[in-house]
Protein backbone atom coordinates (compact mmCIF):
# COMPACT_ATOMS: atom_id res chain seq x y z
CA UNK A 1 0.00 0.00 0.00
CA UNK A 2 1.61 3.41 -1.04
CA UNK A 3 1.73 6.41 1.09
CA UNK A 4 -1.23 7.82 -0.69
CA UNK A 5 -3.61 5.21 -0.35
CA UNK A 6 -3.06 5.12 3.61
CA UNK A 7 -3.22 8.88 3.35
CA UNK A 8 -6.75 8.41 2.14
CA UNK A 9 -7.79 5.60 4.23
CA UNK A 10 -7.24 7.49 7.31
CA UNK A 11 -9.27 10.26 5.82
CA UNK A 12 -11.73 7.68 5.57
CA UNK A 13 -11.45 6.56 8.85
CA UNK A 14 -11.31 10.00 10.53
CA UNK A 15 -14.73 10.87 8.68
CA UNK A 16 -16.66 8.16 9.42
CA UNK A 17 -15.79 8.12 13.07
CA UNK A 18 -17.25 12.07 13.25
CA UNK A 19 -20.27 10.75 11.95
CA UNK A 20 -22.76 9.12 14.18
CA UNK A 21 -23.84 4.84 13.79
CA UNK A 22 -26.30 4.74 10.20
CA UNK A 23 -30.16 4.26 11.53
CA UNK A 24 -31.67 5.67 8.09
CA UNK A 25 -31.32 7.04 4.30
CA UNK A 26 -30.48 10.32 5.51
CA UNK A 27 -27.55 9.12 7.39
CA UNK A 28 -26.15 6.91 3.82
CA UNK A 29 -26.14 10.08 2.26
CA UNK A 30 -23.81 11.85 4.62
CA UNK A 31 -21.57 9.07 4.47
CA UNK A 32 -21.29 9.58 1.07
CA UNK A 33 -21.14 13.08 1.04
CA UNK A 34 -18.03 12.41 3.45
CA UNK A 35 -16.87 9.71 1.12
CA UNK A 36 -16.86 12.46 -1.48
CA UNK A 37 -15.20 15.00 0.54
CA UNK A 38 -12.46 12.47 1.07
CA UNK A 39 -11.67 11.55 -2.42
CA UNK A 40 -11.41 15.52 -2.92
CA UNK A 41 -8.91 15.84 -0.08
CA UNK A 42 -7.11 12.61 -1.75
CA UNK A 43 -6.58 14.37 -5.17
CA UNK A 44 -5.94 17.63 -3.60
CA UNK A 45 -3.07 15.96 -1.84
CA UNK A 46 -2.01 14.18 -4.83
CA UNK A 47 -1.54 17.77 -6.67
CA UNK A 48 0.12 18.88 -3.86
CA UNK A 49 2.54 16.23 -4.08
CA UNK A 50 3.82 16.75 -7.43
CA UNK A 51 5.73 19.74 -7.36
CA UNK A 52 7.09 19.76 -11.00
CA UNK A 53 5.80 21.35 -14.12
CA UNK A 54 5.87 19.77 -17.47
CA UNK A 55 8.48 21.69 -19.57
CA UNK A 56 6.88 23.28 -23.10
CA UNK A 57 7.42 21.56 -26.05
CA UNK A 58 7.72 24.87 -28.43
CA UNK A 59 10.76 26.03 -25.98
CA UNK A 60 14.17 27.29 -28.07
CA UNK A 61 16.53 25.33 -27.39
CA UNK A 62 19.44 27.72 -26.84
CA UNK A 63 22.93 26.47 -29.00
CA UNK A 64 26.50 27.47 -29.40
CA UNK A 65 27.15 28.86 -32.89
CA UNK A 66 30.09 29.44 -34.58
CA UNK A 67 30.47 31.79 -38.24
CA UNK A 68 31.93 30.51 -41.35
CA UNK A 69 34.93 32.37 -42.25
CA UNK A 70 36.56 31.91 -45.24
CA UNK A 71 40.17 32.68 -45.90
CA UNK A 72 43.32 31.44 -47.67
CA UNK A 73 44.46 28.01 -46.37
CA UNK A 74 48.34 29.03 -46.31
CA UNK A 75 48.13 32.32 -44.73
CA UNK A 76 50.69 35.32 -45.69
CA UNK A 77 53.95 35.13 -43.91
CA UNK A 78 55.12 38.24 -42.44
CA UNK A 79 58.89 39.66 -41.90
CA UNK A 80 60.18 43.02 -40.46
CA UNK A 81 62.04 44.91 -43.34
CA UNK A 82 63.75 48.73 -43.28
CA UNK A 83 63.92 50.74 -46.36
CA UNK A 84 67.18 51.27 -48.06
CA UNK A 85 68.21 53.22 -51.44
CA UNK A 86 68.81 50.87 -54.25
CA UNK A 87 72.38 52.04 -54.70
CA UNK A 88 74.47 53.99 -51.77
CA UNK A 89 78.04 54.43 -52.00
CA UNK A 90 80.72 55.12 -49.52
CA UNK A 91 82.97 58.69 -51.28
CA UNK A 92 86.47 58.89 -50.51
CA UNK A 93 89.44 61.26 -51.80
CA UNK A 94 91.84 60.01 -54.22
CA UNK A 95 94.64 61.54 -52.56
CA UNK A 96 95.79 61.47 -48.95
CA UNK A 97 95.95 64.29 -46.95
CA UNK A 98 94.57 66.47 -43.63
CA UNK A 99 90.85 66.83 -44.20
CA UNK A 100 90.10 70.80 -44.20
CA UNK A 101 86.76 71.19 -44.10
CA UNK A 102 83.55 69.32 -44.72
CA UNK A 103 80.27 71.03 -46.29
CA UNK A 104 77.74 68.13 -45.65
CA UNK A 105 76.15 66.76 -42.55
CA UNK A 106 73.55 63.74 -42.18
CA UNK A 107 70.38 63.59 -43.62
CA UNK A 108 71.67 66.56 -46.03
CA UNK A 109 70.04 66.51 -49.74
CA UNK A 110 72.95 66.82 -51.99
CA UNK A 111 73.03 66.89 -55.80
CA UNK A 112 75.61 66.01 -58.72
CA UNK A 113 78.69 68.26 -58.48
CA UNK A 114 78.36 69.79 -55.11
CA UNK A 115 81.26 69.87 -52.62
CA UNK A 116 81.18 67.21 -49.97
CA UNK A 117 84.53 68.25 -48.32
CA UNK A 118 87.94 69.74 -48.58
CA UNK A 119 91.28 68.57 -48.08
CA UNK A 120 94.42 71.03 -47.16
CA UNK A 121 96.46 71.17 -50.49
CA UNK A 122 99.53 73.40 -49.65
CA UNK A 123 101.46 70.49 -50.54
CA UNK A 124 100.43 69.02 -53.52
CA UNK A 125 100.38 72.95 -55.07
CA UNK A 126 104.08 72.79 -54.03
CA UNK A 127 104.24 69.79 -56.21
CA UNK A 128 102.66 71.35 -58.73
CA UNK A 129 104.80 73.83 -59.33
CA UNK A 130 107.99 71.35 -58.96
CA UNK A 131 106.10 69.62 -61.69
CA UNK A 132 106.00 72.67 -63.99
CA UNK A 133 109.57 74.02 -63.24
CA UNK A 134 110.69 70.55 -64.87
CA UNK A 135 108.56 71.44 -68.01
CA UNK A 136 110.40 74.55 -68.22
CA UNK A 137 113.58 72.83 -68.15
CA UNK A 138 112.76 70.02 -69.92
CA UNK A 139 111.61 72.66 -72.91
CA UNK A 140 114.73 73.81 -72.88
CA UNK A 141 116.45 70.92 -73.01
CA UNK A 142 114.29 69.90 -76.32
CA UNK A 143 115.31 73.09 -77.89
CA UNK A 144 119.12 72.92 -77.60
CA UNK A 145 118.93 69.03 -78.19
CA UNK A 146 116.52 70.15 -81.64
CA UNK A 147 119.18 72.98 -82.79
CA UNK A 148 122.25 70.11 -82.16
CA UNK A 149 120.13 67.77 -83.91
CA UNK A 150 119.72 70.32 -86.99
CA UNK A 151 123.67 71.46 -86.64
CA UNK A 152 124.96 67.80 -87.19
CA UNK A 153 122.71 66.89 -90.29
CA UNK A 154 123.92 70.39 -91.84
CA UNK A 155 127.42 69.91 -91.42
CA UNK A 156 126.77 66.01 -92.51
CA UNK A 157 125.49 67.14 -95.68
CA UNK A 158 128.58 69.01 -96.77
CA UNK A 159 131.02 66.87 -95.70
CA UNK A 160 131.69 68.18 -92.11
CA UNK A 161 130.54 65.31 -89.86
CA UNK A 162 130.68 62.13 -89.44
CA UNK A 163 127.60 59.94 -89.39
CA UNK A 164 128.38 59.19 -85.70
CA UNK A 165 127.78 62.92 -84.73
CA UNK A 166 124.68 62.73 -86.45
CA UNK A 167 123.83 59.92 -84.34
CA UNK A 168 124.46 61.19 -81.37
CA UNK A 169 122.41 64.17 -81.86
CA UNK A 170 119.73 62.91 -82.96
CA UNK A 171 119.23 60.25 -80.02
CA UNK A 172 120.02 63.73 -77.61
CA UNK A 173 116.64 64.94 -79.21
CA UNK A 174 114.76 61.73 -78.92
CA UNK A 175 115.48 61.94 -74.87
CA UNK A 176 114.70 65.73 -74.62
CA UNK A 177 111.18 65.20 -76.35
CA UNK A 178 110.37 62.02 -74.13
CA UNK A 179 111.74 64.28 -71.21
CA UNK A 180 109.47 66.87 -71.80
CA UNK A 181 106.30 64.43 -72.35
CA UNK A 182 106.95 62.94 -69.05
CA UNK A 183 107.59 66.34 -67.37
CA UNK A 184 104.00 67.78 -69.13
CA UNK A 185 102.56 64.46 -67.91
CA UNK A 186 103.53 64.97 -64.17
CA UNK A 187 102.11 68.69 -64.31
CA UNK A 188 98.68 67.26 -65.19
CA UNK A 189 98.54 64.69 -62.86
CA UNK A 190 99.08 67.33 -60.12
CA UNK A 191 96.81 69.61 -61.12
CA UNK A 192 94.96 66.36 -61.03
CA UNK A 193 95.57 65.71 -57.26
CA UNK A 194 94.48 69.25 -56.34
CA UNK A 195 91.43 68.72 -57.98
CA UNK A 196 90.94 65.56 -55.90
CA UNK A 197 91.92 67.52 -53.04
CA UNK A 198 87.56 68.65 -53.50
CA UNK A 199 84.92 65.50 -52.61
CA UNK A 200 82.05 65.90 -54.79
CA UNK A 201 78.96 64.08 -55.22
CA UNK A 202 78.89 61.97 -58.13
CA UNK A 203 74.70 61.63 -58.20
CA UNK A 204 71.95 63.23 -56.67
CA UNK A 205 70.89 61.88 -53.53
CA UNK A 206 71.19 62.28 -49.13
CA UNK A 207 74.35 61.93 -47.09
CA UNK A 208 73.54 58.91 -44.61
CA UNK A 209 77.06 58.76 -43.01
CA UNK A 210 79.75 61.06 -42.09
CA UNK A 211 82.90 59.11 -41.46
CA UNK A 212 85.42 62.33 -41.21
CA UNK A 213 86.04 65.52 -39.18
CA UNK A 214 87.75 68.67 -40.08
CA UNK A 215 91.60 68.05 -38.99
CA UNK A 216 91.37 64.38 -39.36
CA UNK A 217 94.29 63.09 -41.87
CA UNK A 218 93.22 60.68 -44.31
CA UNK A 219 94.40 57.84 -47.21
CA UNK A 220 93.69 57.65 -50.42
CA UNK A 221 90.58 55.96 -50.93
CA UNK A 222 89.22 55.66 -47.13
CA UNK A 223 85.51 56.37 -47.13
CA UNK A 224 84.44 59.62 -45.92
CA UNK A 225 80.94 60.54 -46.93
CA UNK A 226 78.47 57.81 -47.16
CA UNK A 227 75.55 58.55 -50.08
CA UNK A 228 72.47 57.20 -50.80
CA UNK A 229 71.24 57.94 -54.05
CA UNK A 230 67.91 59.45 -55.41
CA UNK A 231 66.27 56.84 -57.26
CA UNK A 232 64.60 53.22 -56.88
CA UNK A 233 64.00 52.20 -53.07
CA UNK A 234 64.35 48.81 -52.02
CA UNK A 235 62.96 46.96 -48.97
CA UNK A 236 65.78 44.70 -47.33
CA UNK A 237 64.28 42.03 -45.22
CA UNK A 238 66.54 38.97 -42.80
CA UNK A 239 64.30 35.35 -44.42
CA UNK A 240 64.53 32.24 -42.55
CA UNK A 241 65.72 29.17 -44.55
CA UNK A 242 62.19 27.63 -44.18
CA UNK A 243 60.46 30.64 -46.58
CA UNK A 244 63.10 30.92 -48.79
CA UNK A 245 60.57 29.22 -51.31
CA UNK A 246 57.74 31.06 -50.40
CA UNK A 247 59.77 34.31 -51.08
CA UNK A 248 61.17 32.97 -54.26
CA UNK A 249 57.58 31.94 -56.16
CA UNK A 250 55.19 34.30 -53.68
CA UNK A 251 53.66 37.66 -54.27
CA UNK A 252 54.69 40.01 -51.57
CA UNK A 253 53.71 43.72 -50.14
CA UNK A 254 54.78 45.96 -48.00
CA UNK A 255 53.15 48.60 -45.05
CA UNK A 256 55.08 51.01 -43.63
CA UNK A 257 54.18 51.37 -39.78
CA UNK A 258 54.09 55.14 -40.48
CA UNK A 259 51.70 54.61 -43.18
CA UNK A 260 49.44 51.52 -41.73
CA UNK A 261 46.80 52.69 -44.08
CA UNK A 262 48.97 52.23 -47.99
CA UNK A 263 50.47 49.02 -49.18
CA UNK A 264 52.97 48.88 -51.77
CA UNK A 265 53.72 45.96 -53.91
CA UNK A 266 57.38 44.48 -53.86
CA UNK A 267 59.22 42.19 -56.36
CA UNK A 268 62.46 40.04 -54.95
CA UNK A 269 65.44 41.72 -56.66
CA UNK A 270 68.13 39.90 -54.80
CA UNK A 271 68.59 36.86 -52.53
CA UNK A 272 71.80 35.80 -50.93
CA UNK A 273 73.07 32.53 -51.88
CA UNK A 274 74.41 32.31 -48.23
CA UNK A 275 73.07 33.15 -44.86
CA UNK A 276 74.58 35.37 -42.29
CA UNK A 277 77.14 33.99 -40.09
CA UNK A 278 75.78 35.09 -36.71
CA UNK A 279 72.06 35.20 -37.40
CA UNK A 280 71.80 31.87 -39.94
CA UNK A 281 69.01 34.15 -42.25
CA UNK A 282 69.62 34.85 -45.84
CA UNK A 283 68.76 38.91 -47.14
CA UNK A 284 66.21 39.35 -49.68
CA UNK A 285 66.09 42.28 -51.47
CA UNK A 286 63.17 43.80 -52.35
CA UNK A 287 62.48 46.59 -54.93
CA UNK A 288 59.22 48.86 -54.58
CA UNK A 289 58.14 50.05 -58.16
CA UNK A 290 55.52 51.97 -56.70
CA UNK A 291 57.29 54.08 -53.90
CA UNK A 292 56.51 57.62 -53.74
CA UNK A 293 58.09 60.24 -51.13
CA UNK A 294 55.94 58.80 -48.17
CA UNK A 295 58.56 56.11 -48.46
CA UNK A 296 61.80 57.46 -46.79
CA UNK A 297 65.17 55.66 -46.09
CA UNK A 298 65.71 54.49 -42.84
CA UNK A 299 61.87 53.63 -42.22
CA UNK A 300 60.66 50.31 -40.98
CA UNK A 301 57.58 47.91 -42.41
CA UNK A 302 56.32 44.88 -42.78
CA UNK A 303 56.23 42.97 -45.50
CA UNK A 304 54.02 40.30 -45.99
CA UNK A 305 54.70 37.39 -48.80
CA UNK A 306 51.78 35.03 -49.51
CA UNK A 307 51.99 31.74 -51.27
CA UNK A 308 51.87 31.72 -54.62
CA UNK A 309 49.28 29.20 -55.08
CA UNK A 310 46.25 28.45 -52.01
CA UNK A 311 43.15 27.42 -51.69
CA UNK A 312 40.20 29.61 -49.71
CA UNK A 313 38.87 27.37 -46.87
CA UNK A 314 37.06 27.97 -43.48
CA UNK A 315 37.84 26.33 -40.36
CA UNK A 316 35.16 24.65 -37.85
CA UNK A 317 35.39 22.94 -34.54
CA UNK A 318 35.03 19.27 -34.71
CA UNK A 319 32.28 18.94 -32.83
CA UNK A 320 30.45 21.01 -35.45
CA UNK A 321 30.34 17.72 -37.82
CA UNK A 322 27.88 15.30 -38.21
CA UNK A 323 28.02 12.09 -40.08
CA UNK A 324 26.01 9.10 -40.17
CA UNK A 325 26.53 7.13 -42.91
CA UNK A 326 25.93 10.38 -44.86
CA UNK A 327 28.69 12.08 -45.39
CA UNK A 328 30.03 15.02 -43.23
CA UNK A 329 27.24 17.44 -42.62
CA UNK A 330 26.77 20.80 -40.27
CA UNK A 331 23.45 22.31 -38.83
CA UNK A 332 23.16 25.72 -40.07
CA UNK A 333 20.77 28.01 -38.11
CA UNK A 334 18.06 30.08 -40.25
CA UNK A 335 17.83 33.43 -39.13
CA UNK A 336 13.81 32.26 -38.00
CA UNK A 337 16.14 29.93 -35.34
CA UNK A 338 15.25 26.88 -37.58
CA UNK A 339 17.83 24.13 -38.31
CA UNK A 340 18.89 22.67 -41.52
CA UNK A 341 21.40 19.68 -41.74
CA UNK A 342 23.65 21.12 -44.59
CA UNK A 343 26.99 18.25 -46.67
CA UNK A 344 30.24 20.18 -46.24
CA UNK A 345 33.14 19.31 -48.29
CA UNK A 346 35.91 18.33 -45.74
CA UNK A 347 39.67 19.05 -47.13
CA UNK A 348 41.83 17.90 -43.92
CA UNK A 349 41.63 17.70 -40.14
CA UNK A 350 42.81 19.57 -37.31
CA UNK A 351 43.52 18.49 -34.15
CA UNK A 352 40.80 21.26 -32.92
CA UNK A 353 39.39 21.87 -36.15
CA UNK A 354 37.81 20.84 -39.36
CA UNK A 355 38.98 22.25 -42.80
CA UNK A 356 36.34 22.52 -45.37
CA UNK A 357 36.26 24.15 -48.89
CA UNK A 358 32.55 24.58 -49.49
CA UNK A 359 29.02 23.74 -48.47
CA UNK A 360 28.31 26.19 -45.96
CA UNK A 361 28.07 29.99 -47.09
CA UNK A 362 30.21 33.20 -45.76
CA UNK A 363 28.64 34.56 -42.88
CA UNK A 364 26.60 30.96 -42.28
CA UNK A 365 26.06 30.47 -38.14
CA UNK A 366 26.87 26.79 -37.64
CA UNK A 367 25.63 24.46 -34.27
CA UNK A 368 29.59 23.72 -32.98
CA UNK A 369 28.52 21.66 -29.86
CA UNK A 370 25.76 18.72 -29.31
CA UNK A 371 25.10 18.15 -33.01
CA UNK A 372 24.31 14.49 -32.26
CA UNK A 373 21.26 15.42 -29.86
CA UNK A 374 19.52 18.09 -32.05
CA UNK A 375 16.29 17.94 -33.45
CA UNK A 376 15.50 19.32 -36.84
CA UNK A 377 12.08 20.16 -36.41
CA UNK A 378 12.67 22.24 -32.70
CA UNK A 379 14.44 25.83 -33.75
CA UNK A 380 17.14 27.18 -31.13
CA UNK A 381 18.24 29.86 -29.42
CA UNK A 382 21.83 31.25 -30.50
CA UNK A 383 24.69 32.24 -28.02
CA UNK A 384 27.67 33.14 -28.20
CA UNK A 385 29.84 31.74 -25.28
CA UNK A 386 29.00 29.54 -22.47
CA UNK A 387 29.16 30.54 -19.00
CA UNK A 388 29.01 28.68 -16.00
Amino acid sequence: MTRLSRFARSIRLSVGACLPPRQNASGDRRRRGAGAMAAAICLAALAACNDKTPARSDAARPVLVATVHYGEEDPARTLVASIRPRIESDHGFRVGGKVARRAVEVGQRVRSGDTLAVLDDVDLKLQAEQAEAELRAASGALAQATAAEKRAADLRQQGWSTQVAVDNSRAAAEEARGRIARAQRAVELTRNSISYTRLKADADGVVTATLVEPGQVVAAGQPAIRIARSGEKEAIVAAPETMLERIRKGEATLTLWARPDKTFRARLRELSPSADTVTRTYQARFSLPDADDDVQIGMTGTLSVKAAKSDRVARLPLAALFNQNAGPSVYVVKPDGAVALTPVTVKSYDSHDVVITGGVHEGDRVVAMGVHSIDPAQKVRVIDSLSF
